[in-house]
């Protein structure tokens, strides 16, 4: 039996209030209806959960320390700079568990290096995706910074993690298809996972997607009917995982909404527009995800910036922030002197350190004046205050980017509750990428309009 591998990394993730422990079941009972996919005339709407939700399909364990959050949190942004890195030196990573299992093993696979991605599953939102004819439903991670869709098949050839539900079972789906190496889709594995694709001993194009943190998935690329509620989508392109090792919650896969070709918003773009909208919720309140037509009246856009080395990733500008109605203290060139990408799976915003120094000092000095007490450095947070950041008093913060569009943060946006007493800035410092997290983008309507370049920014989305 043929064997795969590559490497998926499933962690980064946020972490926020705690839904009241009083109506759990009745409140995720009442979402039951509203998680049914629907397809009608303006697109595609999907429910989205938050990582810790206790009604997610998939949720992270409710335990999981916040500094463990944190700590794949880095190992994200670290990769996401590394992808922009014009000299990379960086040994290729290789999956550690190639004979796990009595199998034979394509002499292919064992010489395919696997270059470190992005750390995925800690931070990324979760939501439900139908496979296979007749259909299955299956938990998915979401991802922007993402290409290839995967998720775990049967028989696991190598390894599995434990997922919510039963595996996909390609020999159950009647329009399931193998796709063979000489397919243009295999070839275009290299710029979908950043990692060379390979052939199996009998043809099958072997897809190898790799993660920040060692997680990573190989497998078959393989074409069946996508499907969400009574939607479906013929021949669609993804990867069927047969080796899928590290922190994925309970979630099936993942779902690529990148800019490339393999990316889920690619393959329906030509049913459905090239355009996506989604609100993060927080994990007391469920979002959604729509693929098709938005209405602009109710944003403000950016436009899409342009970076050579990495053209998968969405840039914007950032041009100006904020704080209780003043701006920082900082030239408007430090904005723009990192690239800045927005990411769904960030969960703490990185700034130039200069912005990141005049937005702590003022944030600071803020809470002060309001009588908010100070509290140690938490992990890579380093802007701290007794208490929980919906019962303090939180100054205003506002970003800007260029074009107009602005973004004015809640108290929820501004701090994150690292335990039971203590709020920090969620925000930190880098001198490599800056980026947009999803603590910042929670609760906010945002839309990637990709036919006209734009990313367009609306409160209160998930209402």
């Amino acid at each position: 039996m043929e064997r795969l591998l590559a490497l998926l990394l499933v962690c980064s993730f946020l972490f926020t209030v705690a839904a009241p422990a009083r109506d759990i079941t009745s409140v995720c009972a009442s979402q039951t209806t509203a998680d049914f996919p629907q397809l009608d005339s303006s697109g595609l709407h999907l429910t989205l959960h938050h990582p810790q939700s206790p009604c997610s399909p998939a949720p992270l364990p409710s335990d999981l320390p916040f500094s463990t959050v944190l700590t794949h949190d880095d190992a994200r942004v670290a990769h996401l700079a590394a992808r922009l890195a014009t000299n990379n030196d960086a040994p290729p990573r290789r999956p550690t568990s190639l004979r796990k299992k009595a199998v034979a093993v394509d002499s292919s696979l064992a010489t395919v290096p696997l270059s470190p991605g992005t750390s995925i599953g800690v931070g990324n939102y979760v939501t439900q995706l139908g496979l296979g004819t007749p259909a299955a439903s299956y938990a998915m991670v979401v991802d922007t910074g993402s290409s290839l869709t995967w998720l775990q098949c049967s028989p696991c050839i190598v390894s599995c993690h434990r997922q919510a539900g039963p595996l996909f079972n390609p020999k159950s789906s009647s329009t399931y298809a193998s796709v063979s190496c000489s397919a243009s889709q295999c070839d275009e594995l290299q710029a979908a996972t950043l990692n060379p694709s390979a052939c199996s001993t009998s043809g099958v194009c072997v897809y190898q997607a790799s993660y920040g943190d060692s997680s990573f998935s190989v497998g078959y690329l393989s074409k069946d009917t996508v499907s969400f509620g009574s939607g479906s989508f013929p021949n669609f392109y993804y990867g069927c995982g047969q080796d899928n090792e590290g922190l994925f919650g309970r979630s099936a896969g993942l779902i690529g909404l990148a800019r490339n070709k393999l990316s889920l918003l690619y393959q329906l773009a030509p049913s459905l527009g090239n355009s996506f909208s989604y609100c993060l919720p927080t994990s007391a309140s469920t979002g959604y995800l729509t693929i098709g037509s938005y209405n602009p009246g109710q944003y403000s856009f950016t436009p899409m910036a342009s970076n050579s080395l990495d053209a998968s990733l969405y840039f914007v500008t950032l041009s100006g922030m904020s704080v209780a109605g003043s701006p920082l203290a900082v030239s408007p060139s430090e904005y723009a002197s990192l690239p800045t990408i927005i990411d769904s799976g960030t969960v703490i915003t990185r700034l130039p350190t200069s912005v990141y120094t005049a937005l702590s000092k003022a944030v600071a000095a803020a809470m002060a004046a309001r009588g908010v007490q100070s509290a140690p450095a938490f992990s890579i947070l380093d802007t701290c205050f007794e208490g929980q950041a919906s019962q303090v008093r939180v100054p205003a913060v506002g970003m800007a980017f260029a074009g107009g569009a602005t973004m004015k943060l809640a108290a929820t946006n501004v701090l994150i509750d690292v335990d039971d007493s203590t709020t920090c800035l969620a925000f930190a410092p880098t001198d490599s990428t800056a980026i947009i997290g999803n603590t910042q983008q929670q609760t906010f309507s945002v839309v990637y309009d990709v036919g006209q370049s734009r990313i367009g920014f609306a409160a209160g989305g998930c209402s």
